[in-house]
């Protein structure tokens, strides 16, 4: 036995267990069990004090050395009576972390390899402060939080649709955030996300305004929508609302129609998404849309039904898609079942076709504003 510097010897045979080697050195330590917890270590590994294993099952050449490790009763009481630090994780959540990635919409989903958010950053306790005393979620759980908005099988769609990569997708500081401060000070507003160089970095506030809780998901992933559209427009002018209702339109879709039929412990992805039950046709989600933007848009002066037509083409575009007698959230053996169309043409070509067109219209779009904005100073 070494302990404290010293090597003492005991006595065992082949057919000592680790309960009764455990006695031996208590004894031969002079020990005292009810203030001193000893742990016995062989080649590494600890010898349990009540197990019935067999400590040596063939004799050793030589003498093996047994290493003791000594800790005070009162120690070890008052370390378990401690409230644990979630600032510090563990080996095993580490590992357990790592197999239980991406299940939050099932195994099989995650981000695209080529079209994704490359960082994710949470803010941490330097920003706000993080001890295990706070109500405020810990920055493990905001970087879990953003996770799951860069997987979400809707944001998925969009990104490969318009093959957007993002370097950095991070939380908004709720408390010392300088520029979203400068920004609320400019438009007048409640600042809840901001782009940073056109999709460099895109930062979503995710805590609410007492840092009690997350925001709903449903308000953090329309957050996210929107700053993915000033990638291409930084106003909020009607051609920014248009690609804004189409990308919408795009990740109610996906989820309305499933994902070829997953479930995950039996909630469909529409379901983890907390999107209303009503999205179960191609007009469900066209008016949904509509009514979103009819909300969002009257802060800046302007109405949905201006760019109801575009919007509507991205509804056929979409529907287009659909292999002939799919049924909407049906399986994937469901959609092969029917007959695929003929020559349809592909995402890309479709996407390039779309940007055509966006781009005929702008003019016109820009035009109805204009005759928009004429009556409206008629009416006065």
């Amino acid at each position: 036995l070494s302990f404290k510097g010293k090597s003492v010897e005991v006595s065992a045979s082949t057919a000592t267990t680790c309960e009764e080697f455990y006695s031996l050195a208590v004894n031969a330590l002079e020990v005292d069990e009810t203030s001193t917890a000893l742990k016995l270590l062989l080649k590494g590994k600890r010898m349990e004090p009540t197990s019935s294993d067999i400590v040596f099952r063939k004799a050793p050449k030589k003498a093996p050395k047994v290493l003791v490790l000594a800790t005070a009763a009162s120690a070890v009481t008052e370390l378990n009576s401690k409230k644990q630090d979630k600032t510090i994780r563990g080996f095993d959540q580490e590992k357990s972390k790592t197999i239980k990635k991406n299940t939050v919409w099932g195994p099989t989903t995650g981000q695209d390899k080529n079209y994704k958010f490359c960082r994710f950053e949470a803010c941490t306790w330097q920003s706000f402060g993080h001890r295990p005393t706070d109500s405020t979620p810990h920055a493990f759980a905001a970087m879990e939080l953003l996770e799951k908005l860069a997987t979400d099988p809707g944001v998925v769609a969009i990104m490969r649709e318009r093959e957007l990569v993002v370097g950095t997708l991070g939380e908004m500081d709720p408390i010392d955030d300088r520029l979203m401060k400068k920004k609320e000070q400019e438009s007048g507003g409640c600042l809840l996300g901001y782009n940073t160089n056109a999709g460099a970095r895109i930062d979503v506030k995710l805590r609410t305004d007492d840092l009690v809780s997350f925001r709903p998901y449903r308000e953090l992933v329309g957050t996210l929508i929107h700053e993915l559209s000033h990638s291409w427009v930084g106003e909020h002018n009607l051609l920014f609302w248009t690609n804004f209702g189409q990308m919408r339109v795009e990740y109610l879709w996906k989820h309305a129609k499933g994902t070829n039929g997953q479930v995950v412990s039996g909630r469909t992805t529409a379901q983890i998404a907390g999107l209303p039950s009503t999205l179960q046709s191609m007009k469900s989600v066209y008016d949904q849309v509509m009514r979103e933007l009819l909300r969002d848009m009257a802060q800046h002066g302007l109405h949905p039904s201006m760019i109801g037509s575009p919007i509507q083409d991205r509804c056929r575009e979409l529907q287009q898609k659909e292999p002939a007698g799919a049924k909407l959230g049906g399986t994937a053996a469901q959609e092969r079942s029917g007959t695929a169309q003929q020559n349809s043409p592909s995402a890309r070509e479709l996407a390039l076709a779309a940007a055509e067109k966006r781009a005929r219209e702008a003019s016109s779009v820009r035009q109805n504003q204009r005759q928009h904005k004429d009556q409206n100073e008629h009416n006065k």
